[in-house]
Order: C-alpha cells, then structure tokens, then sequence
C-alpha cells in the first residue's frame, strides 16, 4: 500500500468502527451486555460496569457508572441515576441510554469541557434495562406485530411499576396526623410482596444516596412528576381531575421543564393525539398510579425521579431510533446537570467526623432529606433564600439562613455540638438508708420485676 493511501484510509477505517458502536439498532440482553463493557474498555478509568442483582430468569440488572472515581462515592459528588426498559415491550429508554453511555464516553476521550466537567462533578449510573426478561418477551413479537401489552411484566407477569411497596398510603395517614412524608420505613412483611427485579432495585437505591432520577418509559410524550397516586380514592379511575403534589411541587415542575424544554417537541404539548401543558404533568393529574417507582423514591430515600414518556410507539422501528437520539440527546445531559443546584454540604462534630443520618430540614417545606455516610447531603432547592436547619440525635440542632442562587450549589456546612444531658445531683434525705435489695424492691414497678424473672 501506497504511504500517500495511508492517512486517508486510516480516517475511513476510524469512522467505520465508531459508527458500528453507536448502531441505531434494537439490542437483546447479550447485545446490550456488550454495549455496556465494550463502553467499559473505551473508558476504562471513568466507567464502572455492575450488577444491582438478577431478574426472575436470571438476568443481571446491570448498571454502568460514570466517575472520575469508579466505585467510590466522593464526599460532595451526589449520585444520579436512569433507569430504562422497567415495561419491558417500552424499549426507545433502553436504546437511549446505550446512546448516552456512549456519547459520554467519547465526548470524555475527546475532551469535551462540558462533559468532562460533569464526569468529574457527578456520579453517574445508567441501568438500561430493569426488566430484561420482558424485553426479550416483546423483541420476539417484534416491532411490527408487537401487542400493547406483550412483554410489559417481568417473566412473573408482574407489572414492576405497581409492585413497590405502597408508601403514599402510610403518608397521606400520615398528613391527617401530622406525621413525616419523607423516609417513611418500609412494612415488614415487604420483601415477600416484591419481585426479585424490585427488590434489587430498593437494595441498589438503598446502599447509595442517590440525589436526582429519571426512569424512561413510552407510550406517551410528557415528563411525569410526582405524586402519581391521589388521596382522595374516590377520584383514582378519573384522568386530568386530581393534582396532587409534592412539597416540592414547583421544583419538580422546573425539573420536569428542563426536560421538556431541551427536548425535540417535548414541549410543544400535542403529541400522540393528547396534550400536556409544556410538556409536563402532575401524575396523579393525569391518572392515579398506585405502588410507584418515583413516588417511593421520593417518600422512602433523598431521592428527586420524575417518569419520562418519551415515544408514542413503544417499540419504535430502528429506522426512528437515531431521530429520537437527536431529540433526546441535549434533554438527557441537562437533566443530570440539574443535580447541581439547591445546597449541599458536611454535617460533622465537633472532631470534624461526618454525622450520618443527619436531618436537613428547610423551613416552608415540608420534606426532609438525611446525610450519607460520610456525613454529606445535598437538598435540590430552587433560587432563593432559606433557613435549614440540622439535626441529629445525640447533638444540638444548628439553623442557618443562606441564599441559593441559579447557578452552582451553595455550600452550607453544619458542626453540631454534641447534647450533653447533665443529670441532677442526687439529694440525700435524713432516715432514708436502705439497703441495696431493698430500694430496688421499693423503686422498681411491678411489671418490671415481673419482665425480669423470666
């Protein structure tokens, strides 16, 4: 071969093999194996691929992470998580997040400063596909002949998007009460009413403190925020009649726009002969859904998810796949970008050792988050000024006011005194000497003494 060739081929050849690893094609459980370590090997020092467990037939739930410190957490970097392909026939979230994991990759190889930065900012995990076994169900139908419903259930015939547990309940109970809507613990008979899919979902959002979240689903063009289940039961079988929102109500709604926004024609409203004010809707407004993947993200950890809707067609043709790529693409990268707002910071003692399970509370808004384990939190918040207060047992609470402004997140840090309780000297009375025996038979109640001999 002629040297004066070689450039010009070499380019060719180069051009070739990226176009094969971004494919516009619909892959199965082993296609999409190999898409995500194959990410894995191209970027080997800021990916992590990893398993939250396996699905009824045995399928991983595989996870592929970004950071500039794989499998480690960083104090200060919050956690950000997709979820796809939790219906299994609902596939253009599973293509999409393939795409994106790809994009990142090179975009990072190439130095991209935008990127970059948020690799270096973010924790990022992306699990393709929560419901493999129903993917492989609906990919058999294929595109053109696929029924509505084949393929949506796990391999159980269980559909994973009712199959949380139902917290809404506990905390609607709550409100007439005066009780928490946040970290509401779970029943105990719970792990016998999940399936296995469910279950490594709520151990996987369990072990990390994860921050923002979307999970992509299709059927429907709008970005859906919680809550998705109503209160009032009466109204649960009506559509677009009951909004029922969060404390976090207008966060959410400026979450939800974000998507909307950067996206195609997300925001235009009409789209598959239905509309949706910017591109958004309240869940329960639309119609109420009961068990949830979004609404126990936002009452049991410090998770924000809203659900996106991203297809009229379930199964897209693959001929569809790289223009909804290019409608997807700026929308998937700025929503992660918004984990970057609100404040964050350390809760330590007075030996600047990180508090975990710290309360963060804003005053006005009735929704609390916790500390991770080292002690750093982080509270998406909109443009404003707030006062926060940390608590933890065992010390004294501290309260700060502090301005939260577009851009960046505000560092707000907490050193809690340690709660000494001093208790009273003891006052002796004349004539009051008693054997050890018999103080304790006389101060002791009953019931106790009864508990004891046992």
């Amino acid at each position: 071969m002629a040297p004066s060739l070689w450039p010009p081929l070499r380019v060719l050849l180069l051009l070739l093999e990226a176009a094969a690893a971004v494919s516009f094609l619909h892959h199965r459980y082993e296609e999409m194996v190999q898409a995500l370590f194959r990410v894995q090997s191209e970027c080997p020092y800021v990916t992590r691929v990893y398993s939250v467990g396996r699905s009824v037939q045995g399928r991983h739930l595989y996870v592929l992470e970004f950071s500039d410190r794989p499998g480690v957490h960083e104090p200060l970097e919050p956690e950000f998580k997709y979820v796809g392909n939790m219906h299994g026939n609902e596939v253009l979230g599973r293509e999409l997040l393939l795409q994106l994991s790809e994009f990142l990759c090179e975009e990072y190889r190439r130095g991209s400063e935008r990127v970059t930065r948020l690799i270096h900012d973010t924790r990022i995990h992306i699990m393709p596909s929560m419901n493999p076994d129903g993917y492989e169900v609906a990919a058999k139908q294929g595109p053109d002949s696929i029924g509505y419903l084949t393929g949506r259930s796990n391999a159980n015939g269980v559909d994973l998007n009712r199959n949380f547990p139902d917290l809404n309940t506990f905390m609607y109970y709550n409100g007439e009460i005066s009780g928490p809507n946040h970290h509401i613990p779970l029943p105990d008979n719970w792990k016998s009413q999940v399936e296995p899919e469910t279950l490594a979902v709520i151990q996987w959002i369990s072990n990390y403190n994860f921050v923002l979240s979307a999970n992509l689903h299709g059927g429907a063009v709008v970005a859906n925020y919680p809550y998705d289940k109503s209160q009032d039961t009466r109204f649960r079988s009506h559509r677009r009649t009951v909004n029922t929102p969060t404390p976090d109500d207008k966060l959410f709604q400026k979450l939800a726009k974000t998507y909307s926004y950067a996206h195609g024609w997300m925001h235009r409203g009409w789209n598959c002969g239905d509309y949706f004010s910017e591109g958004i809707t309240n869940g329960a407004s639309w119609y109420s859904l009961s068990k949830g993947m979004q609404d126990f993200n936002y009452l049991y950890t410090n998770c924000f998810e809203i659900t996106l809707e991203l297809s009229c067609n379930k199964f897209p043709p693959e001929e569809d796949l790289e223009r909804q790529w290019m409608a997807n693409r700026e929308a998937l990268v700025a929503f992660i970008e918004e984990i970057h707002q609100g404040i964050k910071g350390m809760v330590t003692d007075e030996n600047n050792s990180g508090i975990a399970g710290a309360v963060i509370s804003v005053q006005g808004i009735s929704h609390d988050v916790t500390s991770g384990d080292m002690g750093d939190y982080f509270r998406l918040l909109l443009p404003g000024t707030y006062t926060v207060t940390a608590s933890a047992q065992g010390y004294q609470s501290q309260t700060v006011t502090t301005t939260v402004g577009p851009a960046a997140p505000s560092l707000v840090h907490f050193q809690l005194k340690q709660d000494v309780v001093r208790k009273p000297p003891e006052r002796k009375t004349p004539g009051s000497r008693m054997n050890n025996k018999a103080l304790q038979k006389k101060v002791v109640p009953r019931a106790t003494r009864r508990g004891t001999q046992g």
